[in-house]
């Protein structure tokens, strides 16, 4: 079974997030031995930030990066029994349910329960932007 960074490179729709691992120091961290649950932001959903903003400190990339990471491989229905899951950046995302759908800190799922190797991928609409990160800023969305 494929790991979590090659079966995003399979998928195809996530070309950014994967440039951005990259530039990151981040990918070889997602090839090894999990569990790990990335929240993973589509193409479609790096179109609504400004990535080169984004990219532009490698230091809170990295940091933005570990906000979509979970230790542990946790499915949908597991998510939504939470009101919180601490990311390996030590900040936490809130779960929550909104006009019936689950929102996990400002983003909603587009695909769920993505089975890899190493943990679970869960496809969101939005990249998750941490207010109160340390590094957060208003010009980068």
């Amino acid at each position: 079974m494929k790991d979590i960074i090659d079966t995003l490179k399979t998928d195809g729709s996530f070309q950014t997030l994967l440039s951005l691992l990259e530039s990151a120091g981040l990918t070889e961290r997602l090839h090894g031995a999990g569990a790990f649950t990335l929240f993973a932001p589509d193409d479609e959903a790096f179109t609504r930030v400004k990535v080169e903003v984004i990219a532009a400190d490698k230091d809170k990339l990295a940091s933005l990066l570990a906000y979509h990471v979970v230790k542990g491989a946790h499915n949908s229905a597991q998510i939504a029994e939470n009101d919180h899951l601490l990311t390996e950046s030590g900040k936490s995302l809130s779960v929550r349910t909104q006009g019936g759908r689950l929102v996990i800190d400002n983003a909603q799922y587009v695909r769920t329960d993505i089975t890899c190797g190493n943990g679970l991928i869960q496809v969101i609409d939005n990249v998750f932007l941490p207010e109160f990160s340390g590094w957060y800023c208003g010009g980068c969305c």
